[in-house]
């Protein structure tokens, strides 16, 4: 009875990091896609060169979490610091993008001069862009860190 009981755990366990691989997937093409789209758009910024590195931000971070998406299996942590994992990584990386878009609308120059091109935009503007890149980059940092860790050799 008791194995059967273990069995199922396991089970649900490999299922839910089956369905986390699938997202890791699902959402690297959805913020791909939205790169691209934001690639059409770029002349239509106020910051046209922070435009394009929105559109690399989409694509980079989209192609970021596929590859991601192809190593989960091998990331092993915890179930809940996995869980943690995946959903930080989520955060960075379409946080990554829309602070990216934020700043090409706004025209702000926080933290990027050379993609500012001469503009810049309120304190208040840039101090929220600058805090969402500072936040983003921690965020990213510390996603990465955990899937590192999670591919270290198993003892024997």
């Amino acid at each position: 009875m008791a194995d059967d009981s273990c069995r199922d755990s396991n089970r649900g366990i490999q299922e839910a990091a089956d369905d986390q691989r699938r997202r890791l997937f699902r959402h690297g093409f959805a913020l791909f896609l939205l790169g691209l789209l934001t690639g059409l758009a770029e002349q239509h910024f106020t910051n046209v060169r922070m435009g394009l590195a929105a559109h690399l931000e989409g694509v980079m971070n989209g192609t970021f979490l596929i590859a991601v998406g192809a190593a989960w299996d091998q990331i092993n942590l915890t179930a809940r610091v996995k869980t943690a994992a995946y959903w930080i990584l989520l955060a960075g990386t379409y946080g990554n993008w829309l602070v990216t878009m934020l700043a090409a609308i706004l025209g702000t120059a926080a933290l990027s001069p050379i993609t500012a091109a001469g503009h810049g935009a309120s304190a208040l503007q840039e101090s929220v862009v600058t805090f969402g890149f500072v936040a983003i980059g921690l965020a990213i940092i510390a996603g990465v860190s955990l899937a590192l860790f999670g591919l270290r050799p198993k003892r024997s």
